[in-house]
């Protein structure tokens, strides 16, 4: 099979068919640069269901990757079951709340991929571990429970780690780390983005380079995340692919924004 990059857009039974026109639109409108793949993964969408989705994609040349999983394991599960099919291809996994914003958005990325890199289009520091506080005080022995198991299971602040709403791996790479996982609810889904187990730390662990990579051709190494401007920093404004929660920081007043960026970078 040709090793050409893959993009990976993952749509969902439980997203809406206005995040399948976002993508669209935006895969539509700006050019990614580089030959590549496009694979338009289905997950836990019924037959009869498939047409009208198919129907948006009659201008745009793509294969689907129908997932067998009958069973909800997050977008992880459907990108391993991807990577498998893919294993000697770069694929750039998205998911469904993510579309580029950027004209030769896949080319930039690509530029500083290699055999042992994986490229994020942002990253963060923060940590669910920090997250927790005692809201109603009858709550008190679940927030207890909840956070001996977070600190258990996810590193204090700083926490860096690749956001996986938008990330470029080898597929036989990414089969690795998932070999043997289990992800049964959304918590799993939280370890594999920041957990000390996490994709990032297991892949520093085999001295992988991690790199940001921003709309300006600028790569960024882990202690200067921030300043690609791509995640909770100033306006985002070099971002390559926008996610619900980079649009969300956008629509925050000035200070709420300096308040989410504290959270996420430190003050």
């Amino acid at each position: 099979m040709s090793n050409i990059p893959v993009v990976c857009y993952l749509f969902t039974s439980y997203d809406h068919v206005n995040s399948l026109m976002n993508f669209i639109n935006n895969y539509s409108k700006f050019n990614a640069g580089i030959n590549h793949k496009l694979i338009i993964c289905y997950k836990l969408i019924e037959e009869t269901k498939l047409k009208p989705l198919r129907n948006l994609f009659l201008n745009i040349t793509h294969e689907e990757f129908i997932d067998p999983e009958t069973k909800n394991d997050y977008d992880f599960g459907s990108y391993n079951r991807v990577a498998a099919k893919f294993q000697d291809n770069d694929i750039l996994f998205l998911n469904s709340h993510s579309y580029p914003i950027s004209d030769n958005w896949l080319k930039k990325l690509m530029l500083f991929k290699d055999e042992d890199t994986v490229i994020g289009s942002s990253a963060s520091y923060e940590s669910l571990a920090d997250s927790i506080i005692l809201k109603k005080i009858y709550k008190y022995f679940s927030y207890i429970f909840k956070k001996v198991r977070f600190n258990k299971n996810f590193k204090n602040f700083p926490n860096p780690h690749l956001r996986t709403t938008g990330f470029l791996i080898k597929g036989k790479s990414y089969c690795e780390f998932m070999f043997n996982r289990s992800i049964k609810n959304k918590e799993d889904a939280w370890k594999i983005e920041s957990g000390k187990n996490s994709l990032t730390n297991f892949f520093k662990k085999k001295n992988f380079k991690f790199f940001v990579v921003n709309s300006e051709n600028e790569k960024f190494t882990e202690e200067n995340w921030m300043l690609s401007e791509t995640y909770c920093y100033l306006n985002q404004s070099k971002s390559i692919i926008s996610d619900k929660q980079t649009r969300k920081y956008l629509s925050l007043s000035t200070e709420e924004k300096k308040i989410s960026q504290n959270k996420v970078w430190g003050s």
